[in-house]
């Protein structure tokens, strides 16, 4: 059986020093600047809740909703742990962004061909044996990238340790489980965390039932998703000839 991998958040640990977000930044060529909130062009964000640094980013659920609502496959949850986005299959429908309990994906609204962006844990580091690069740049041990059973035990290891952690990990049992887990000094509710545990049952089982609806709506529905295909693709062809076109009118200024 493949290793699943997961990562470990520790907010009692964090400093706030943002090496996580400039990790995360430098990897995928974004502005360097910090941002408050989860963007296209932050697809990981330290906040500060409750007296607290707590980090935010996708949660790579083991059932991810956002998955079960995509209706073309451009969002799958992969055996070794992250949750993979692909663009070239998106239609740029944006339910991920409707189901998603962590309101996690993001849309390139202001670009002319737009992507769904959000943190896909580093995947293709991973299969190399690498860490992501937010665990990598961590000075402080606050971020820990393992396999999912070594990420758990390091976190009960730190429960036991320390008595004046909330003696819970979450991200066990919420919402069926993820692959990005917390523990922290402070309530998890008092730092920003809306699904408690005992939300345990995947929302899957919400969009499944949802999606099964479909048949009722299949020709106007499929009537729209073709309309956005052929938008979302239409764009990106314009924009590589605009750019092809602003190249050669450069070429022949230079002339």
């Amino acid at each position: 059986m493949e290793k699943q991998f997961a990562l470990l958040i520790d907010v009692k640990q964090c400093i706030g020093c943002q090496s996580c977000e400039q990790a995360c930044k430098t990897l995928h060529h974004y502005p360097m600047e910090h941002e408050a909130e989860l963007s296209y062009t932050a697809l990981t964000v330290v906040q500060e809740k409750g007296g607290r640094n707590v980090r935010r980013m996708c949660m790579h659920c083991q059932d991810p909703t956002c998955a079960s609502a995509c209706p073309v496959g451009a969002l799958k949850k992969n055996s070794f742990g992250p949750v993979t986005y692909d663009a070239d299959k998106c239609i740029g429908c944006r339910y991920c962004m409707v189901a998603c309990p962590y309101s996690v994906p993001r849309y390139e609204w202001t670009k002319l061909a737009p992507f769904v962006k959000k943190c896909d844990m580093c995947a293709e580091r991973v299969k190399q044996g690498m860490k992501t690069a937010c665990a990598e740049a961590c000075p402080v041990g606050a971020t820990v990238f393992g396999t999912r059973s070594e990420i758990l035990a390091e976190a009960w290891k730190r429960l036991r340790d320390d008595p004046a952690y909330v003696q819970r990990i979450y991200g066990t049992e919420e919402l069926g489980g993820t692959s990005v887990f917390y523990v922290s000094d402070v309530d998890f509710e008092k730092i920003g965390f809306k699904a408690t545990a005992k939300d345990a049952e995947p929302l899957r089982t919400l969009t499944a039932t949802a999606m099964g609806d479909a048949p009722t709506v299949v020709m106007v529905g499929g009537s729209i998703l073709a309309g956005l295909y052929w938008i979302t693709h239409r764009r990106k062809e314009v924009a590589l000839v605009e750019a092809q076109e602003c190249e050669a009118n450069t070429n022949k200024g230079g002339r």
